[in-house]
């Protein structure tokens, strides 16, 4: 069984240069959910796979760096001969169904409805997508806002989303194959370097995302012992250990 993560953009708050916003694409040979979607993540999720393929999208925050890309694809689905088969499975958190219902508003009655089947997280939420398991976990980022933990046979990837340490964190991360963290570095609802280290504990591999912009990539490398996430690397995940393809 192959378990895939393809790094779409990992920029905050803003896309930069060949570096869209947070967004990634977990895949299986069967199955594709769209992990965050950011501003610039729904073109480089092109290179990887039709959008009206997806099996689910997976939002941690309605921050705009993490779900903008929603907008665009509503239009892609419904507008430009990407129709899907049935609306897209769209798992977020509370109040995000009513945020697109508000930037679509004059599209049609109802409009995001057309796209998108909203599933509201929760701490604890879980769900059946194709052949993974996603379980989500709520965390703190001062707004509600989820990490994710998949599972594809006996392998598994966790994902911050945005959060300051916490223990939600640490149980996402704990026996993960790879643990993707966030290490923006300010704020009380972030990880620093050190936080992402220091939850990676449990883990087989911690890469980091989502560097803020008072920090390099080499600081960031250095304080937390740990390589980060380049956009538009893909990586695969498994017990044995987690490496980028040949």
């Amino acid at each position: 069984m192959t378990f895939r993560l393809t790094v779409l953009g990992t920029a905050t708050p803003y896309p930069r240069p060949g570096n869209p916003c947070s967004g990634y694409l977990l895949r299986t040979e069967d199955t594709a959910v769209w992990v965050d979607a950011g501003p610039g993540t729904l073109a480089e999720l092109q290179r990887h796979h039709r959008p009206d393929l997806l099996d689910a999208v997976w939002i941690s925050h309605t921050h705009a760096d993490h779900a903008a890309d929603l907008l665009p694809y509503y239009y892609a689905l419904l507008f430009a001969g990407q129709q899907p088969r049935a609306p897209v499975p769209l798992y977020g958190p509370p109040g995000l169904a009513a945020r697109l219902e508000t930037f679509l508003a004059g599209a049609s009655a109802n409009p995001a409805a057309a796209a998108f089947v909203v599933h509201e997280l929760h701490d604890g939420h879980r769900a059946e997508v194709g052949d993974l398991t996603l379980t989500s976990r709520a965390v703190d980022h001062g707004l509600p806002a989820f990490g994710l933990r998949a599972t594809h046979g006996d392998a598994v990837f966790a994902y911050s989303g945005d959060t300051g340490p916490c223990p939600a964190l640490d149980d996402l991360a704990d026996g993960a194959d790879l643990f993707l963290c966030e290490a923006d570095g300010t704020g009380p609802h972030h990880c620093s370097p050190e936080d992402a280290a220091a939850a990676a504990t449990g883990a087989r591999r911690l890469l980091l995302t989502h560097i803020g912009h008072t920090l390099t990539t080499t600081e960031a490398t250095a304080r937390a012992q740990a390589p980060i996430a380049r956009a538009g690397e893909t990586l695969l995940i498994s017990r044995s250990g987690t490496r980028k393809p040949r």
